[in-house]
């Protein structure tokens, strides 16, 4: 019988024919034999004895499948309903066939392994196509039956090459090529990177360059071009076919560990940790700087290295306020924080320093559109954003701080009269410690106009605007010391070479509106001994 075989283009093709499915044996009635590997198959067509009765279940009837030597059973569901009595089977006929109290054991297995499952026994089904020609060009070279070379690949197991990189085929949305999904074995689709320094952590791509980041270097590799250095040692980039070309390290041994979640990007400068070596590191135009030596080496040397393999690095740019925020997460991401279990500090370019600590412990740090957020448990916090929200963090309030050290004349002992600052009111000087006394309160106090009130409020422990202003006294209630200006209730002073202070603003002086200080002084005398 004739069949038609349909082609989507004009080529050249063998056409193949399939063993017809109905030639497998028929059983007879009260047929025993074994039942043996051979009979594995995916699938089969299974002719009853027409003596039999005839099947009457449509797809999807159960059948029975049972070994007439050891009773076993298996559950088979009729796939393709032929006839009343031609079936095919969903699974592998391994045993008898039991239908009803009939039973055909069937003889001679066709192994048809390779049929599709919808496969039905027609003219066109019996066949199969199959190209003729290399890669299915028009008049490609043609191939015939024979021997066909190819390549067997002896590990079949997949392999990490934690150094290295692999790269797919092109695409073009222009002209609708995506070979995305293709990494032939036979094409250099690989670069590897040396594995002395570490398994890759990180990739940026920045204009034609692609920045590796590995746990103890930092290299960058050209992206289809390729650097062709003379004897002298100078290169020439050139263009080439390479998807990625050289690798050239960065100068230092410094990498990001295992933290690639600390790195933030700003125009041309990246920053990240190298927790291996306790640093805050920026690479930027002229190469990778340690920025953790400003102001703040041992405290980066006694923080990252306390961390456990647990601990992470969180970082983030704040597109807000131009600063790069770094998060030490000391029981790891995504873990219940107490406040002893985090330290988050910025980085501001502009000072070249660390200048603040803030109570919030994110699980991650991005920005969009100048706006900056962090993300805790699932949720997204938008800083700066609610005029009454100053000081708070997930929706938790906390006193704002700032620590200054008055330390003029360092060889000299001094008494330190008084404490000054200039910004807005509500600040307040929780204490003054030196290496001679323990700290006095200070409470913060705006005195109401006139000077006889003014007056009242000189020997207390209170602010006094004056010219927009602050000035209070430091009076100092502890038993009369020695070399003190003034004795008595009203004695003042704290003695010692310097002095600590400490401003802050609490309750609603912190969370209700900007506050801003702009500077803070003391007035001091040399102590007589």
């Amino acid at each position: 019988m004739a069949a038609i075989l349909e082609v989507k283009y004009y080529n050249s093709f063998w056409l193949k024919k399939i063993k017809t499915l109905t030639e497998s044996g028929v059983g007879s009635a009260g047929a025993t034999r074994a039942v043996t590997n051979q009979d594995q198959v995916n699938k089969a067509l299974i002719t009853v004895n027409p003596s039999f009765a005839s099947i009457t279940a449509g797809q999807g009837s159960e059948v029975i499948i049972q070994n007439g030597t050891t009773g076993e059973q298996f559950t088979g569901y009729i796939f393709q309903l032929i006839s009343n009595t031609t079936f095919i089977l969903n699974e592998a006929p391994l045993f008898d066939i039991e239908i009803g109290n009939n039973t055909c054991v069937f003889g001679g297995i066709v192994n048809f392994a390779g049929v599709p499952q919808n496969y039905v026994s027609t003219p066109e089904s019996d066949w199969f196509i199959e190209e003729a020609r290399i890669r299915g060009g028009y008049n490609n070279t043609n191939i015939d039956y024979g021997v066909r070379a190819y390549a067997v690949d002896e590990n079949t197991q997949g392999e990490i090459r934690d150094n290295a990189l692999i790269y797919s085929g092109i695409y073009n949305s222009r002209t609708g090529v995506n070979n995305t999904n293709q990494f032939p074995v036979g094409s250099e689709i690989t670069k590897a990177v040396d594995p002395a320094y570490g398994s890759i952590q990180k990739l940026y791509a920045e204009d034609s360059n692609l920045i590796i980041f590995q746990e103890d270097k930092v290299s960058r590799a050209l992206i289809d071009k390729d650097a062709i250095y003379s004897a002298e040692g100078g290169g020439t980039v050139t263009s080439s076919n390479l998807v990625i070309g050289v690798v050239q390290p960065y100068g230092g041994e410094y990498g990001i560990s295992t933290e690639p979640e600390s790195f933030a990007v700003y125009g041309y400068r990246k920053y990240f940790t190298d927790r291996k070596r306790n640093a805050v590191l920026r690479l930027s135009m002229d190469g990778i700087e340690e920025i953790s030596r400003y102001g703040m080496t041992d405290y980066f040397r006694d923080s990252l290295s306390t961390l456990s393999s647990t601990s992470k690095i969180v970082g983030g740019y704040d597109l807000h306020t131009k600063k790069y925020d770094i998060s030490l997460l000391y029981s790891g991401q995504f873990a219940p924080i107490s406040n002893d279990d985090y330290d988050t500090l910025s980085f501001d370019e502009s000072v070249k320093g660390w200048t603040s600590f803030y109570t919030y412990a994110p699980d991650f740090i991005a920005s969009l559109k100048n706006k900056f957020y962090s993300f805790k448990k699932g949720g997204i916090w938008q800083h700066y954003n609610n005029a009454g929200d100053y000081s708070t963090f997930y929706n938790v309030a906390s006193p704002s701080k700032v620590t200054f050290i008055f330390n003029p004349k360092v060889s000299m002992v001094k008494v330190f009269k008084t404490i000054n600052y200039e910004g807005s009111e509500g600040w307040e000087a929780t204490s003054i410690t030196t290496s001679q006394n323990q700290g006095v309160p200070i409470t913060q106090y705006v005195a109401p106009n006139g000077s006889a009130a003014l007056q009242a409020q000189l020997f207390s422990n209170q602010f006094i605007n004056k010219e927009d202003k602050y000035f209070a006294n430091i009076n100092n209630n502890t038993p009369q010391q020695r070399g003190a200006i003034v004795f008595g209730n009203s004695m003042t002073g704290v003695r010692g070479f310097f002095s600590t202070v400490e401003m802050s603003l609490t309750g609603t002086n912190a969370t209700q509106s900007q506050k801003e200080l702009f500077a803070v002084s003391t007035e001091y005398v040399e102590s007589s001994y």
